[in-house]
């Protein structure tokens, strides 16, 4: 089970980066990124200070509850906060049609694109979440109409499930960011890569 491996979530530095669990002192960070239109381009809207004082609030349960909560990025040189990218469990007021599932998301300010940022990071907790969760796939969705992050998912080596498609259930009906497609990544499709 997820839930037994709470504390497992390391902090680890690659040559640019540490990743590691939510602190206080992000939270201001989280609120600039969040309210960055640039961000934001692909959710419904920017983000008051108070939703993302929330979103802090369930990135800590989630990280207290799961061992991992889709961790910081930070700048290894300058201490920076560059975004969130790690894996989570969905929580929605329903199901989604590919639950019980981890996701692998990520979200980082503008400075850090276009720099391999994500997929450095994101490798990295792939890499955990089938080595030390043992997980026998991970995947990874967004909005139909957001190119950038789909390219990130096929550069991880991701592949899309145009049949696991599916509406957001948080999104309202008829509005273009609804429809979302889905990506997917089995331990045996890491291992080729990375072994290939």
């Amino acid at each position: 089970m997820i839930e037994d491996v709470i504390d497992k979530s390391p902090r680890i530095e690659t040559e640019r980066l540490v990743l590691r669990k939510w602190e206080p002192r992000d939270l201001e960070g989280l609120v600039e990124m969040n309210a960055d239109p640039k961000v934001m381009e692909f959710f419904p809207a920017v983000m008051s200070r108070q939703d993302s004082e929330r979103m802090f609030e369930r990135l800590l349960f989630k990280q207290e509850k799961f061992g991992f909560g889709t961790p910081v990025i930070e700048e290894k040189a300058t201490g920076r906060f560059l975004g969130l990218c790690g894996l989570g469990v969905p929580t929605y007021p329903e199901p989604l049609p590919f639950d019980p599932c981890v996701e692998i998301g990520w979200r980082l300010i503008p400075d850090a694109w276009g720099r391999g940022v994500t997929q450095e990071a994101a490798r990295v907790w792939l890499r955990f979440g089938f080595e030390t969760l043992r997980l026998n796939e991970i995947v990874s969705f967004t909005s139909r109409i957001n190119w950038r992050s789909e390219k990130v998912m096929q550069r991880l080596g991701m592949l899309r499930d145009a049949s696991g498609d599916f509406d957001h259930p948080l999104i309202e009906g008829g509005h273009p960011l609804k429809p979302h497609v889905l990506y997917r990544l089995s331990k045996d499709q890491f291992w080729e890569q990375e072994h290939g």
